[in-house]
């Protein structure tokens, strides 16, 4: 389905153009390169009014290190629920420093300890890299709870767009393996499903994340299964999971002109179906990642709002 700026809410028409001319910085691998090398800009970026902390975490499944941002409330005295927030990107590109105006918000919202991993990308190290960069880290801050002041009780998993597929899969295995007690997880318009099979998913001709650069960053994300022709698993796609019993209780929503809509429902319906407690909103007229393009919009806002209203719901329930 070819959207058209008038097609869009009001408020975002005007990102049309600019939308489809910056297009090519995130659907070539020229483009991508380009990207993540004005991102590394960013790198050491803080947050005033919070302990801002980089430490290298040592991966459990490589010999690699973990560059992973920790901000936490100066004078702290108790230990505190730790949200692990993943950064979008498309599992190509970013870092969480591109994130850091909706951490921040979490931050002041409630207290919190926020661990933030500079996961490996999936041009130079596909897929299980980065989910493993996470799931480590997770790990890691389990392990370290009593120095990082962690109440290991109160972990929240979270993150946005390829984050908030991250989110669902390190979600899915804690689940599985028990190894951390998630006390619940926030998808924000999850990247969940390499398929495509869907109607949204197979046809949606939209600036910024579109059918073509989905298909694109799957392949990317997946290329080592692919070529190896063997089953893609549900911690590299976690729209492939059938059970859902167990999965903790789940804050998401989603845009209507974007291909994760339809994967996105599915998610929700299944998890509703199996008892698990869910906030979710559903936003017309919007492209995906419209709160981070246009965060001061009237409907950007209100996806913010949306989203931290439903951190602080969540955290007074399930986190005391």
């Amino acid at each position: 389905m070819k959207i058209t700026k008038e097609m869009l809410h009001s408020d975002l028409q005007k990102f049309y153009t600019p939308l489809t001319l910056a297009a090519p910085l995130i659907n070539t691998k020229t483009g991508i390169k380009i990207n993540n090398f004005l991102l590394q800009f960013l790198k050491g970026k803080k947050i005033e009014g919070f302990k801002n902390e980089v430490v290298e975490v040592p991966s459990k499944s490589c010999d690699t290190l973990i560059r992973t941002r920790i901000f936490s409330p100066e004078n702290q005295t108790e230990n505190l629920p730790c949200i692990l927030f993943n950064h979008g990107g498309g599992y190509l590109m970013g870092n969480p420093e591109q994130f850091l105006s909706i951490i921040e918000k979490f931050l002041h919202a409630r207290p919190c300890i926020l661990i933030a991993p500079d996961y490996r990308l999936s041009l130079e190290a596909p897929y299980p890299a980065s989910f493993n960069d996470c799931y480590d880290t997770l790990l890691w801050s389990k392990e370290n709870a009593e120095k990082l002041q962690i109440n290991p009780e109160h972990f929240i998993i979270a993150g946005h767009s390829a984050g908030g597929g991250l989110t669902a899969a390190i979600t899915n295995k804690a689940r599985d393996t028990q190894e951390v007690k998630i006390a619940f997880q926030m998808p924000i318009y999850p990247m969940l499903d390499d398929r495509q099979e869907t109607e949204s998913s197979k046809d949606m001709d939209v600036p910024i994340w579109n059918t073509k650069i989905n298909n694109f960053a799957w392949n990317a994300y997946l290329k080592d299964i692919y070529e190896k022709n063997m089953d893609v698993p549900v911690y590299a796609a976690p729209g492939r999971n059938t059970d859902f019993i167990g999965f903790p209780p789940t804050i998401t929503f989603i845009g209507e002109y974007e291909p994760f809509r339809d994967e996105t429902l599915s998610y929700v319906e299944n998890l509703r179906s199996a008892g698990v407690p869910v906030k979710f909103k559903f936003y017309e007229k919007v492209f995906h990642g419209f709160d981070m393009v246009a965060p001061t919009s009237s409907v950007g806002m209100d996806a913010i709002q949306f989203t931290i209203d439903s951190f602080c719901e969540f955290y007074d329930e399930y986190c005391k």
